[in-house]
């Protein structure tokens, strides 16, 4: 449990840095949801830490997660947090390093007897220069409109 909810966004990347998939796990409610960039959906603790323990130990085993702006707007009992972070040193399929990507993540939060949990979250891609994306040949391209 945190004490606020501004402390979900340190939090989460003191255990991405420490590969603590346990540590990030617990900072969820037990039913919490967690929708990954590329649209994965873990619907529950157990199956947030499951999938963020395969990546921590895997393809970002050597990677670093750096926090930059982190915004909160509270609601009472809720509060939703937006963070953005920076990853470098993803392990490519191919063994390389992949280029570091930004993303944005946001976080809902509810109070709770003994603190804040996380009920929910969903990390999203900046791509520079998109506007959307565009579906066509089974794939999903960036588009702009000006």
């Amino acid at each position: 449990m945190l004490d606020a909810p501004e402390d979900i966004a340190p939090a989460f990347v003191t255990a991405w840095m420490a590969r603590d998939a346990a540590a990030l796990a617990a900072l969820f409610a037990e039913d919490a949801d967690f929708v990954n960039v590329v649209g994965l959906w873990w619907e529950d603790r157990p199956a947030i830490g499951a999938a963020h323990h395969r990546g921590l130990t895997t393809f970002f085993a050597e990677s670093r997660l750096a926090l930059g702006r982190v915004k909160v707007r509270h609601l009472g009992e809720t509060a939703v947090v937006h963070a953005r972070l920076r990853l470098s040193g993803q392990t490519a399929p191919d063994g390389s390093v992949a280029e570091g990507r930004s993303t944005i993540l946001v976080f809902v939060m509810a109070k709770q007897a003994k603190g804040w949990h996380c009920v929910a979250a969903q990390n999203t891609d900046i791509v520079p220069g998109a506007e959307t994306h565009l579906a066509g040949g089974g794939r999903l391209s960036t588009a702009r409109y000006d």
